[in-house]
């Protein structure tokens, strides 16, 4: 696409937006100028407890003196294995003044997930919370010969620390990560880092059966999340931003560093689920920015607490993982006020957004257009490389400083995501859409193997590749159910092909077996909800399982 075929860009020019100017350096090196600039504003707020930005500066130079003397150093991987608690913080900043690389470990992995995303993306050091170490990583089977030295850390170390005990992993040593700051130096000196150096390692579901570590750059991570609010001014030591979504996802994560980035104060969500905090908080703290999957509003209109909150304040209210429907979008507005919803839509190998629905002009129907910087095509699916016509739908790509540098250790998989055309590298996305005459872009069918549960990826490859383990499987097909309690939301299902010695065996006692499999070595959210034994797996003309017949039977 020319310069001159890019047609969103006069509506930067009607909002006044430009592609914003950037100093990419380490996300530390923002802080600790505002731990200057505005020392006292809070950086962070969790419940009682008000973290300012020379405090917070300080504790990540204490924690990046551990980290050093615990061997870390660049091109090393630091796992943070918790919710969002200000040690997440502390540790992601003490690696950008060390110059390695993160990873977001999910707390809901099971320990084999665990083990693999360690050995993967080689992490060294784990900073977790001691319920999970104790649980998660104790578990595995098989320890990572890369894992050195878990950090442990209790939930409330910062509102009153609380004795906890340190679990046995063979071969790894175990430090009390309060203990460890406590004797270190509050200076530590910025390292030198490029903008093109890894700065996050973060895992995405994968069609190949196993999760994929996206390496981000300095540049992916520092300067994506500013592009998403171009269209909404932020104000250094006054505005306040709350997102439920937790930092071990990359949207979590990239609201995190764009709160840290413009001298914002984010407000800590440890609990998604838990409605009465997040309103807690909300009224305490009336927001500037506030951002939510489709479900959690829904969930959020329900409560008599939430419209009572000042919204006065709202410059946006962000949507993002699944779609908003236009009656959830009409609800939200009532309460919240008109022209603050803006949808988000990206992927973690995007850093994460690179569509938004500006809050100024909004397509209901649309995803939206590309963020400045961004450049979006619609190419044909066959071969990737024709532009396809306004409103006729192909491939969604996209290019620019948003892309990932490439997966971790997949050089194959890379080649197939990125590619080059027209002399940039583009980001073969997998979702089908189409653009308008103004550039706003539609999404005409996600992939079909991918469901939305709670906002999280479920890849069904993934779920088949681990029930084909059961010796009572011998064929299994997960397809989506559209939730009906919540929209957007995906019911995983699965339809099993019984082995020929075990098609006499009592259905039920066979599905609660496969269910508590599934408990044991998958995420929660992986686990199907519904258990469907069927005589044979229906197969397409050329052998492929017919998973279109299978949603016809749903």
């Amino acid at each position: 696409m020319s310069e001159q075929s890019k047609p969103w860009e006069f509506i930067y020019r009607d909002a006044g937006v430009s592609v914003p100017p950037f100093d990419e350096k380490a996300l530390s090196l923002y802080v600790e100028e505002f731990a200057s600039s505005i020392p006292d504003f809070p950086a962070l707020k969790f419940y009682s407890r008000d973290m300012s930005y020379r405090e917070l500066d300080q504790l990540a130079n204490k924690m990046a003196n551990v980290l050093t003397g615990l061997g870390v150093s660049k091109g090393d991987v630091v796992g943070f294995h918790m919710p969002n608690i200000p040690q997440y913080v502390i540790a992601l900043l003490a690696v950008a003044k060390i110059g390695c690389a993160g990873s977001g470990v999910s707390p809901m992995l099971a320990p084999s997930e665990l083990a693999y995303q360690i050995q993967d993306a080689n992490i060294r050091v784990m900073v977790s919370l001691d319920a999970l170490a104790n649980a998660s990583l104790a578990g595995m089977e098989t320890v990572p010969e890369c894992l050195q030295t878990v950090v442990v850390t209790g939930a409330t170390d910062y509102l009153q620390p609380a004795e906890f005990d340190l679990p046995e992993i063979g071969g790894v040593a175990m430090v009390r990560m309060l203990s460890e700051m406590a004797q270190a130096s509050d200076e530590f000196a910025q390292r030198p880092v490029d903008w093109n150096d890894t700065f996050l390692v973060q895992y995405t579901g994968g069609t190949t059966g196993r999760p994929k570590g996206a390496m981000l750059s300095v540049r992916n991570i520092v300067r994506c999340p500013v592009t998403q609010y171009a269209f909404t001014h932020r104000e250094a030591g006054k505005d306040v931003f709350l997102t439920p979504f937790p930092m071990f996802h990359i949207a979590g994560v990239g609201g995190a560093v764009s709160g840290l980035r413009s001298g914002l104060c984010g407000i800590l969500v440890p609990d998604p689920r838990d409605l009465d905090y997040i309103c807690q908080q909300l009224k305490q703290n009336p927001p500037s920015i506030f951002g939510a999957v489709p479900t959690l509003y829904q969930m959020l209109l329900q409560k008599e607490e939430f419209h009572q909150i000042d919204w006065s304040n709202l410059k946006m209210a962000v949507s993002g993982a699944a779609p908003l429907t236009a009656d959830d979008r009409r609800k939200i507005e009532a309460v919240i006020g008109k022209d603050k919803v803006c949808d988000a839509f990206g992927m973690t190998e995007t850093s994460p957004v690179y569509i938004v629905n500006p809050p100024h002009r909004i397509k209901p129907a649309a995803l939206g257009i590309p963020v400045p910087g961004a450049d979006v095509k619609i190419v044909d699916v066959e071969t990737g490389t024709r532009e396809m016509p306004v409103g006729e739908a192909g491939e969604i790509i996209t290019s620019g400083p948003h892309v990932m540098k490439g997966y971790l250790n997949l050089p194959e998989e890379s080649a197939k995501a990125m590619r080059e055309l027209d002399g940039k590298t583009w980001m073969y996305t997998g979702d089908v859409g189409y653009m308008d005459d103004e550039g706003y872009v539609y999404i005409a069918d996600r992939a079909k193997d991918m469901l939305i549960v709670g906002g999280y990826k479920v890849f069904s490859v993934e779920v088949e590749d681990k029930l084909i383990t059961l010796d009572f499987v011998a064929n299994s097909a997960v397809v989506g159910k559209a939730d009906a309690e919540r929209s957007g939301n995906d019911i995983v299902v699965v339809f099993v092909e019984l082995s020929p010695e075990h098609a006499n065996r009592d259905p039920q006692e066979l599905e609660t077996e496969l269910v508590a499999f599934c408990r044991k070595h998958m995420s929660p959210y992986k686990v199907p909800k519904e258990v469907h034994f069927v005589d044979a797996i229906p197969l397409t003309n050329i052998g492929k399982i017919d998973k279109k017949a299978l949603r016809a039977q749903l």
